[in-house]
């Protein structure tokens, strides 16, 4: 999961900052820690594909997922989030998508998502400056 996340080209997809060895798996070690974050690998075949979570931020139930970029444009990101929305029934869930990232973009639209609003991102030590799309799964 380490080594997916390191990705150039899905960190720029995502808008995001690939994070430190230290800071992966300190923040991995608090997601298994914490009752309130459920969070499952994705495996095809035995090979680890990615991961989708739900966590909380600013107060609110957040969905997230990381595909390894040899599985993208194969429809496995919205298999797992259609699956792990049937074991996740916290709602409302939101999520966020940068704007340029079409591909996310469809899944959480495929899987129910709704479009609230398009914003400016701020630059912090996960993500970059951009324009960012949130979405929230209200049943």
């Amino acid at each position: 999961m380490f080594e997916i996340q390191m990705e150039p080209e899905s960190n720029t997809m995502a808008g995001t900052k690939p994070r430190t060895r230290e800071v992966f798996f300190t923040n991995w070690d608090k997601y298994f820690a914490d009752e309130q974050i459920r969070a499952r690998v994705i495996e095809v075949h035995g090979e680890i594909a990615g991961s989708v979570a739900c966590f909380q931020a600013d107060g609110k139930n957040c969905l997230g997922y990381w595909m390894a970029k040899e599985f993208w444009g194969k429809g496995l990101a919205s298999r797992a989030v259609k699956m792990f929305l049937e074991e996740e029934t916290r709602r409302p869930l939101h999520a966020t998508a940068a704007s340029a990232n079409t591909a996310s973009r469809r899944i959480l639209e495929k899987c129910g998502f709704e479009l609230v609003e398009e914003k400016m991102g701020e630059e912090t030590e996960r993500f970059v400056k951009c324009q960012i799309a949130d979405y929230v799964l209200k049943s």
